[in-house]
């Protein structure tokens, strides 16, 4: 296949000597030689997200020569974010991301241009942002991006490397219809519901994957961008690291995809968060942790339900609090008084809301869920109580 950069670019990419010492390794490879070195600095990449599939990506595409790396992230540094992620360092908690970033990737490579953007990633900035980038890679771990991310390279052109992970599974592909193959929503036309499929916060994630799954992510990037091998485009890689298993799945394009279909209804950006169906807010009652510790200290009975996993419980919980995980409870109501007081709560307020609503369709008339969970908890009533 041919080189993704554009012939004028390339044609004004020079490699100074140092380049030429730094990558000696790439250059004495037939396949790249110093034109495919000089279309990697040529190339100016778009990654979402720099946390643990943007880690090991933008590293390795910094190490590699890539002439300009753009990265979109609004967030801090998390103590829980050090297991997996990391451009960073138990130094930089609570500090930028993309600062962060930029600080790891130019000590890695100096020659290349890191460009931050302390935003959220949304159907406002992301033509802006792409556009004169040559290929978009989703690091990302949540649908309402990963949307975007895929209607947004189908709109504009651009190859988008996909990746995602959970637990100890992982998978890659490129979509690219401009270069032939299908899209994101060719696979999965819609996002799933709210809470249908749980964050890497809340199902977690082996430490090491997201390094396998962001270095094919950039190994992907590499291939385009030289103009060699065969990408991933109409293939799509599940691994699986429990068992080491590679599977390949062969994708085809929907010809009547909703953005790159024959007659496409999706034309411009937009962002889909409210497209996702979530518990009606209205309709549920809440309380906050200051009026949940005020009810454990009054006298009278009520139960405290926990719809967190297992493991979750075990790195923190609150005194006398029913464990019943959220997708266990519809078969479990029997455990529970629907005419006894019931407060529900989990990690940061989306899963307990969600059991508040099987709660109260089961007939639970006295019930209500905590607001930001036992992390609202940690932070504003008792730090003895681990944050994760």
């Amino acid at each position: 296949m041919d080189s993704i950069i554009q012939e004028n670019r390339f044609q004004a990419s020079e490699l100074s000597p140092a380049e030429l010492q730094r990558y000696a390794r790439h250059i004495t490879i037939p396949d790249v030689g110093t034109e495919g070195q000089r279309r990697l600095k040529a190339a100016k990449v778009l990654c979402i997200g720099a946390g643990g599939l943007g880690s090991p990506v933008t590293m390795y595409l910094a190490a590699a020569g890539i002439g300009e790396i753009v990265i979109v992230d609004f967030d801090v540094v998390d103590f829980t974010n050090l297991q997996r992620q990391i451009l960073h360092g138990t130094n930089d908690v609570d500090k930028l991301k993309i600062e962060s970033a930029r600080e790891t990737l130019l000590e890695i490579n100096p020659e290349v241009k890191v460009t931050t953007v302390k935003e959220r990633f949304t159907s406002d900035n992301a033509k802006e942002l792409a556009a004169d980038c040559d290929l978009i890679i989703d690091g990302t771990d949540n649908f309402p991006t990963r949307y975007l991310s895929n209607d947004l390279a189908v709109l504009t052109g651009k190859p988008n490397v996909y990746g995602s992970i959970f637990r100890f599974e992982g998978q890659v592909s490129v979509f690219a219809p401009s270069l032939g193959g299908p899209c994101y929503r060719c696979l999965f036309p819609e996002p799933p519901e709210a809470g249908q499929v749980p964050s890497c916060a809340e199902g977690g994630v082996l430490g090491v994957l997201p390094g396998i799954v962001g270095s094919l992510q950039a190994n992907e990037a590499i291939k385009l961008i030289l103009g060699i091998g065969e990408p991933l485009i109409g293939r799509l890689i599940h691994f699986d690291a429990l068992s080491f298993r590679f599977r390949e799945i062969k994708l085809k394009r929907d010809s009547k995809c909703a953005v790159c279909g024959e007659n496409p209804s999706i034309t411009t950006l937009t962002d889909i968060e409210m497209t996702c169906s979530a518990p009606d807010p209205a309709n549920l009652r809440e309380i906050d942790v200051h009026e949940l510790k005020a009810r454990i200290e009054k006298d009278t009975p009520f139960v405290l339900l926990d719809v967190r996993e297992p493991a979750e419980a075990e790195i923190c919980c609150l005194p006398g609090a029913t464990l019943i995980p959220l997708g266990e409870l519809p078969d479990r109501l029997s455990e529970l008084d629907s005419l006894q007081e019931t407060i529900v709560h989990c990690k940061a307020g989306g899963r307990s809301a969600m059991a508040l609503q099987i709660l109260n369709e089961a007939g639970f008339s006295d019930a209500c869920h905590v607001q930001g969970g036992i992390n609202a908890w940690s932070v504003e009533i008792d730090s003895s109580v681990s944050l994760y």
